[in-house]
Parts: C-alpha cells; structure tokens; sequence
C-alpha cells in the first residue's frame, strides 16, 4: 500500500435545503463510491476549512449522473441544512486505503499505477504513469517522459509485468512508438 488515503470523489453541489450534497465519483461504477459508510473530506489549499475530517455517510443513492448523500459530522451531527453542507463544496473525498476491497493477483487500482517508472524489454526508460484513461477498449497508460507516450494497459501482448514493490512496469513498446 503506497499510501494511507486515496481520493475517489469530491462534493460538486448541493441537493435541496435539507444538507445533502452532490457528488462526482471517481469509482467505476460510480455508486461504488456509496459502499464506503466513512469518509474523510477536505482539500488542502482548496478553501476547505480543515484538513481531512471525517464523516458518516448517513443516507446515499445515485441521482441521474451522479450521487447525492447526507453526511454526519465527527461528533455525530447530521449535516441537517443547507448552509451547514455549504461548508463542504468542493472537498475532495478520500477513504481510507485499508477499507478498499482487495484486487486479485493481476488487478490494479489506478491509484497504484500512477508514478511508476515504465520500461520496455530492452531496459530503457520510458517515463513515469503520470494518469490513465478510460477507453471503450482499455485503459491506457499515459507516460511523461522524454515525451508523452500513451500505452494500452493490456496484460500479456503489451504490459509484461506490474511491479507495485519495485515501482516499475515492464512493457513490449519501443522507444520510437
């Protein structure tokens, strides 16, 4: 485990006066994001009042494109008004990495792959995972390095091994592709 927190959404609004917030998910599926009953919210050098706070999700559910919950504060108190859930526009959403259900052997979180250093067969550098996308086909890698390149994250013909303890992963590309 590379880090203790991991951000998989933020508060992007809120949803009627009675305190509870939009939010934008990062899991795939997003309703994924409602299975975790706690989270911590806050945003360093993002304007919200502290960093990391804990919260209860009380009650949640998808909403159209995304999900609205009502959250209850570290003492308990549910956030009950919408002046009170003001306080939370624009926090990020973390969870704890130890409440994340484990991957089987082969599968990776996203949050995992980013900062590893990417070589191909031959032991050249291509860079570092700077993010990945999401597409109809595959993930892709999306690597800095002398230039971005973008490798398909396909395990077997492309990605030769996932080394989350060394920081590396191992790839048939070129260095001219």
């Amino acid at each position: 485990m590379r880090d203790k927190q991991v951000v998989l959404g933020h508060v992007s609004g809120l949803f009627g006066v009675r305190g509870w917030i939009k939010v934008h998910s990062h899991t795939r599926p997003p309703a994924n994001l409602l299975t975790y009953e706690r989270w911590f919210l806050g945003a360093p050098n993002q304007g919200c009042q502290s960093a990391w706070r804990p919260f209860r999700v009380i009650a949640a559910k998808p909403h159209g494109k995304t999900l609205i919950a009502q959250l209850a504060n570290a003492e308990d108190t549910v956030i009950a008004d919408r002046d009170a859930a003001m306080a939370l526009m624009d926090c990020d959403i973390v969870v704890e990495r130890s409440d994340m259900p484990a991957l089987a052997t082969g599968q990776f979180y996203w949050h995992d792959l980013i900062g590893l250093e990417v070589v191909n067969r031959n032991g050249a550098t291509l860079g570092r995972v700077s993010t990945l996308m999401e597409t109809g086909a595959n993930d892709v890698l999306v690597v800095e390095g002398d230039c971005q390149r973008l490798i398909p994250f396909v395990v077997g013909p492309i990605v030769d091994h996932v080394d989350l303890d060394s920081g590396r992963i191992t790839v048939d590309w070129g260095l001219d592709f």
